[in-house]
Order: C-alpha cells, then sequence, then structure tokens
C-alpha cells in the first residue's frame, strides 16, 4: 500500500474469504476508501461491485495475493497524464512464489483483437491500467465469465475503439500457488478454452477477422522486438534453472 502516491484510493471487496484476509483489511481499514464484505456471483461481479464505488481518473485493481511494485502508481500516473488519447496501459510483471521468490517475468504484448483471437498476445491484469469512462460505457465485467473476465473487458474495450499503450516496465507481482485460479490446472484450461471461444465470436460479431496464428504472432512480436527478446532470454534462463 505503500506507493508514495498522494491521490490514492482503496475500494476493497470480500466476499466472504476465510483466509485471514478480513483480519488484514481491519486491520487497515482506516486507509480504504470503501470495504464491501457481501457476496456476489464470482470475481467479475465482484469487481463490478467494487468499481461502482470508485471516483479515481484511472481504474486498475489486484487479487488479495498479488502486489504493486514500488513506484508504480506514479509512473502509470505520469503515463496517462503526458498521453491524454490512452485508454489503457499495460506493462510487465513477476510471477513469484508463496515465498515471494521470483519464479519468472511475464510479459505484456501489443494488442490487437487478432492476436487475442488466436492467442498470441496477453496483457498482464495486474499491471495494466485503463479510464473509466470507456470501463462505464460497456457495462464493466461480464460477470457471467469466471475465468477470463480480464482479457474480455480488453476485447471490449478494443472493439469500441479504445487506445491502447505497452511499457517496457515491471509493474506488478502475481503470485501463483496451487490454489489460485491462475495455478489450478487443467481443470480451468478445458474452461479458459470453451470460453475464449465465446470470446473469439464475439470479435468476429463485431467484424474483426484475424489472420493466421502465426502472422499475429509474428506481427505482435515485432511491435516490441526489445521484450520479445527479453522474453526468449527469460525463457531460456528459466528453463534452465528447472532442469
Amino acid at each position: 500500500m505503500d506507493q508514495n502516491y498522494p491521490d490514492l484510493e482503496y475500494v476493497i471487496v470480500d466476499p466472504g474469504s476465510s483466509d485471514g484476509s478480513r483480519e488484514i483489511i481491519d486491520k487497515y481499514r482506516d486507509r480504504f476508501a470503501k470495504v464491501i464484505f457481501e457476496p456476489d456471483q464470482g470475481p467479475a461481479d465482484g469487481l463490478n461491485k467494487g468499481f461502482s464505488h470508485a471516483t479515481g481518473e484511472i481504474y486498475g485493481y489486484l487479487n488479495s495475493d498479488d502486489t504493486l511494485l514500488p513506484g508504480s502508481l506514479s509512473f502509470v500516473a505520469e503515463q496517462f497524464n503526458n498521453a491524454a488519447e490512452i485508454d489503457v496501459l499495460s506493462g510487465h510483471a513477476y510471477i513469484v512464489d508463496k515465498f515471494d521468490n521470483v519464479v519468472q517475468k511475464v510479459f505484456s504484448h501489443p494488442f490487437s483483437l487478432g492476436a487475442y483471437a488466436v492467442g498470441s498476445c496477453v496483457l498482464v491484469q495486474q499491471s495494466t491500467f485503463f479510464k473509466p469512462g470507456l470501463f462505464k460505457k460497456i457495462g464493466g465485467f461480464n460477470k457471467e465469465n469466471r475465468i477470463s473476465w480480464d482479457g474480455e473487458l480488453m476485447v471490449d474495450f478494443a472493439i469500441n475503439g479504445a487506445k491502447f499503450k505497452l511499457v517496457r516496465k515491471f509493474l506488478s507481482c502475481f503470485r501463483i500457488y496451487d490454489e489460485s485460479i491462475t495455478g489450478s490446472g487443467q481443470q480451468v484450461s478445458e474452461k479458459y478454452k470453451i470460453q475464449h471461444q465465446k470470446i473469439v465470436k464475439k470479435i468476429l460479431d463485431a467484424g474483426f477477422r484475424p489472420r493466421s496464428k502465426y502472422w499475429e504472432w509474428l506481427i505482435t512480436r515485432a511491435k516490441d522486438p526489445l521484450s520479445t527478446v527479453e522474453r526468449i532470454i527469460d525463457g531460456f534462463l528459466h528453463r534452465k534453472r528447472l532442469v
């Protein structure tokens, strides 16, 4: 929470956790603008509730076990201030384990509907920030999506003309452990494929036609060659650590 950023608003949403989160929330409650303790219909619904109380000019969100790196919010605010046309800003992140050890780097890509449709681009949720106007215009997250609500939001932004910017900076850490949605394995993977096909249909219905998977992959990497090189090097080093 100590971002040293003066104009910061925290909205906390907890649907009924039993992992000690509420005790932590109570400890820092005087620093939160709003705390919502009530059941929801899934993560997307909970996020919609939280953002309905937000009053800031830039939105971002974290899961309870994820963190922002020091100075991230000042950097993000400066980027938006310097480029008024930006609707969505994304950076990179570190994957960490339950002991805060960095396991791997993860990179956001230049976003396009075509690349997303064929699975060739990712925006790291913890390192992605956006303006509230477009969020409210599209009605927020699709609460029926319990797997990839963050990716579908980016698709909805793009369909509605959002301007995306990618920065070559690490802004956050997200934690992977056995119980997390991201780290819960094959069952979630199958559900993700089904949900992804629904989002692809939305993209096609909006009149966008992706190129071949390999062409979209090449275009996306060519737009950010330095991160592509860093990604390749990090992947090689990570594989060596696992051997």
